[in-house]
Parts: C-alpha cells; sequence; structure tokens
C-alpha cells in the first residue's frame, strides 16, 4: 500500500522561517519514503531520512538523473537544459565528467590556494578601506565568482557580465524581477554567443583552462558540438559559484545567531577547516535533488514505478538524529560528520566540492582574524524551498544590524532617544524575492545584506520592494537567490 503524506512542500508558507524540520523530523520517523502532491503535476516520491538519500545516489542505475533533476518537468524553451553533465546519467555522464574533472582534482585545487589567499585578502582590504561593506554583494558573491571565471577563462572585464547573463535565465516569468519567459531566452543566446567568441579566440591555441581543455577534448572519438561547448560554459560559471555563496552568507549567519561557536573559532582558528563542513551540514545550500525510477522497483516497502520522480532531501537528511547527535544544534568540533550537502556520493557528487572548501576556509579564516563582529540581532532574510521550473517566491525579513569591528574590542550601542528605534532594532520591511528553481536556492536561512563596519557597526539597508534587481553594490538592496547545478 502506498504510503502518502498529506504535506505540500510546494507551500512556501511552510518555509517562511527556513526549512520545516520539524515537518522533516516527523516524516524521517514515520514516513521516511512516501509520495507527495506536486501541483499542476503527477506527484514525486519524497526521501528524507540519511540512509535512504544516500542508497538513492549511489544507484544511478535505478534511479538516474535524466531527463531532468528539477521536480517539475522542463518546459518547452529550456534551452536544450536536458543535454546538460548534471541532467545525464552514467556512461555519458562519467565521459562528461572527466572532460573537465582535471581541473578540480584535490592536487589541483592545493594549487589553488595561493591565489585564492590573494583574492580574499585583495577583497578583504578592500571591504576595510570603506566605512562598511556588504558581506554579501562585496564578499561571498565575488570570491567564487572570480575563481571560477579564471578556471574558465573568462576575461575578469567581461565576468560581471557573464554573471548578468545567468541572472536573467533564472527570472523567468516572474513580475517582480522583470523576467520573462523571452528575456531568459535572449540572456542564454547571449552567453552562448559570448562562448563561441571565447571558443574561436582558443580555436587554434593550447590553452590550459577549462575551456581550452573541453574545446580539444572528444567524448566517443568526436569533439564536441559548438551547443555542447556552450551548455557546458553555461553549467560551470553557475556551478562554480553557488554552493560557496550559500555556504558563506548562511554560514556567517550561523555564526551569528551562535555566538558560542563563532567565540570559539576565534580563539581556535585550527578548527575552522571543521567548521566549514559543519557549517555545510547545518545550512545544507541545496535542499533537494530529483531522480527518476528506471524501473520498477520496491524501496522501502514502497512500489516505485518506472518513470516516478524520487526527490532526495539534502537538508532533511542533514538533520536526521539517526545519524547525527543533536542534529539542531551547530557544534563547530563535530567528528564525524559525514553530511550530504554536496550529494550522497555516487556519480553525481559535487564535482566542485573541494573547490568551494577552499574558498570557505580561506575566507572564514580572513574573515574571523580581521572582522571580529560584537553583536548581531535578527530577523534576518528567511528562504523558501527550492527547485522547479516555475517560479518559487519566498519572503524575506531583511536583517536588522550587525556590529562589527576590525582588530578593537566590541562597540557598544548608543542609547536610543524617546520615540526611536534603537540602532541595533531598526524597523524591518517584509520584502518579496523570487527564485527560478526550487531546487536552486540558498540555505535556508540567509546572511542576505550584511554592511559590517569597519571599525564600528553596520547597518543593513532598508529595503524598496519595487527594486529586485541583483546588486553590484554595497547597500543595493535585491534577490539573492540563485541556482546551484552541481555536477
Amino acid at each position: 500500500m502506498r504510503s502518502t503524506a498529506e504535506v505540500d512542500l510546494f507551500d512556501l508558507d511552510r518555509f517562511a522561517d527556513g526549512p520545516p524540520y520539524d515537518v522533516f523530523r516527523r516524516l524521517c520517523a514515520e514516513q521516511p519514503v512516501c509520495f507527495l502532491p506536486e501541483p499542476d503535476g503527477p506527484g514525486y516520491w519524497g526521501v528524507f531520512d540519511y540512509d535512504d538519500v544516500v542508497d538513492v545516489s549511489r544507484h544511478p542505475q535505478r534511479f538516474g538523473s535524466h531527463p531532468n533533476t528539477m521536480i517539475r518537468d522542463a518546459g518547452d524553451g529550456d534551452g536544450g537544459a536536458g543535454a546538460l553533465m548534471l541532467n545525464q546519467d552514467p556512461p555519458h555522464h562519467t565521459q562528461l565528467r572527466k572532460l573537465v574533472n582535471r581541473g578540480f582534482t584535490p592536487r589541483q585545487v592545493g594549487l589553488l590556494e595561493p591565489r585564492v589567499r590573494t583574492l580574499v585578502n585583495r577583497l578583504l582590504d578592500a571591504a576595510a578601506a570603506r566605512s562598511r561593506f556588504d558581506l554579501v554583494t562585496d564578499v561571498a558573491v565575488e570570491l567564487p565568482l572570480q575563481v571560477i571565471a579564471e578556471l574558465v577563462g573568462v576575461p575578469e572585464v567581461d565576468r560581471h557580465r557573464v554573471f548578468a547573463w545567468t541572472e536573467r535565465t533564472m527570472s523567468v516569468d516572474d513580475p517582480e524581477l522583470g523576467g520573462s519567459q523571452a528575456d531568459a531566452r535572449a540572456a542564454m543566446s547571449e552567453m552562448w554567443a559570448y562562448a563561441d567568441r571565447l571558443a574561436a579566440e582558443r580555436a587554434h591555441g593550447d590553452g590550459d583552462d577549462l575551456l581550452s581543455v573541453i574545446l580539444t577534448a572528444e567524448v566517443d572519438g568526436a569533439r564536441l558540438t559548438q551547443h555542447d561547448v556552450d551548455l557546458f560554459f553555461m553549467l560551470l560559471m553557475n556551478a562554480g559559484s553557488e554552493t560557496t555563496r550559500n555556504l558563506i552568507t548562511g554560514g556567517m549567519l550561523a555564526l551569528f545567531e551562535h555566538p558560542a561557536e563563532r567565540d570559539r573559532l576565534v580563539r581556535e582558528p585550527e578548527l575552522i577547516p571543521t567548521a566549514v563542513e559543519e557549517l555545510l551540514r547545518f545550512v545544507t545550500p541545496v535542499i533537494h535533488f530529483r531522480r527518476t525510477a528506471r524501473e520498477d522497483t520496491d524501496f522501502r516497502s514502497q512500489s516505485i514505478r518506472a518513470g516516478d520522480k524520487v526527490v532526495v532531501w539534502y537538508s532533511s537528511a542533514n538533520r536526521d538524529e539517526a545519524q547525527f547527535t543533536e542534529p539542531d544544534r551547530l557544534d563547530v568540533a563535530r567528528t564525524p560528520n559525514e553530511h550530504v550537502a554536496f550529494g550522497g556520493g555516487g556519480p553525481h557528487f559535487c564535482l566542485g566540492a573541494g573547490l568551494a572548501r577552499l574558498e570557505a576556509r580561506v575566507l572564514f579564516e580572513g574573515l574571523l582574524e580581521r572582522f571580529r563582529p560584537s553583536a548581531s540581532t535578527g530577523p534576518y532574510g528567511v528562504c523558501g524551498p527550492t527547485s522547479s521550473t516555475g517560479s518559487s517566491r519566498c519572503r524575506w525579513r531583511w536583517p536588522e544590524h550587525i556590529a562589527g569591528e576590525e582588530a578593537g574590542p566590541p562597540v557598544e550601542d548608543p542609547e536610543p532617544t524617546p520615540g526611536e528605534h534603537p540602532p541595533s532594532a531598526v524597523a524591518h520591511d517584509d520584502v518579496v524575492a523570487t527564485a527560478q528553481q526550487l531546487l536552486t536556492r540558498p540555505p535556508s536561512r540567509l546572511l542576505q545584506h550584511a554592511q559590517i563596519s569597519a571599525p564600528g557597526r553596520a547597518v543593513v539597508s532598508r529595503v524598496d520592494p519595487a527594486q529586485q534587481q541583483f546588486p553590484h553594490r554595497a547597500g543595493e538592496s535585491g534577490d539573492l537567490l540563485r541556482r546551484h547545478v552541481p555536477g
């Protein structure tokens, strides 16, 4: 008999304060594999506990990634996204992954550390030179963008233009962001035309960036088509920054909300690599991924039919009480910590996991050494679920104040005058932000705009709900719900 849960995880109200861990906890205990409703769709199987998420992830012959890793099926005008590497299964997925794998090996990632440190120092130097800076737009966005762009071979002058194209492709049919299918297709065409020009410049060269590698690679004795190259370019530019950006923002928010753990890292910076793993578990930047049943199978006493959608919920697995002691507690010294933030193993384990870990480690080292946050108050930005080909609306509550300083004691807030809000309790606005993908969104609780003063206090900008563009300068309001597309 099919276990059906009357839980609508497309209901964004459930995610108003972050992922509904109480619901996940109940499902793990009572219905770890169950059938769930899908608006305007056939429904899907949800997989919630740790062991089952790992099981599904490691058996692509039973649960494949083709044709789509989003819950909702792709519509017309997706630009052939079904051919992306993350939507493929072995052996073709394995062949595609090998083309770029050498850029992400442990040895290659280790060689990148000096360059990552240089970029981090440059970003933090620029931040310290200003009276205040925006942690997200000035640091968390910039670091992974610059790193992946260098690896792919995008000239520095063009990087934000490429980034803007990725933003437009994720604002489909969203009146608040002004996006439409037509605009998304136009942005995709512009990005591919740019990739074509870069490819033409490398056609007869011997470059060692990832684009050059892809251009000279062969699959089954044949070179990739230009469209294949374009899809690879788009995938790398998106996947190379999302997990890291979301980890940095969600991780910093977690440290603000758990000051004892933050202070421990300041005292014991050797714990930062371990803390990065715990923040990955605690934040879980990618909430879920879909697989598709390849054959009729009995799984956890449930009869799953070929073609059924099977969705693994990483955010639930990472809070499974059977796997993690006190899973809702942030413990920067937690070991062991076999989280599934980069996937549950198998062929689709995140290709850039090592690079994301390196970037996060180096950046947290720099932030905790140079900027000692002394106070924080909520409420902070919160997100709804992640993943579908339609728009997901998420309600944001703007963070108010985050006091901080560089190399000095904490700064006390001045007393407010009667009738005024104290600096640490400025009135907030509810802001509606939109994410195009349900599976591609930042963590459940996201520090979206934290302007950190150096020295002194930091004030987060008030938001004009009419301004819903991606911010390019500190203090601008905007939406940071972005895609994550691991390999």
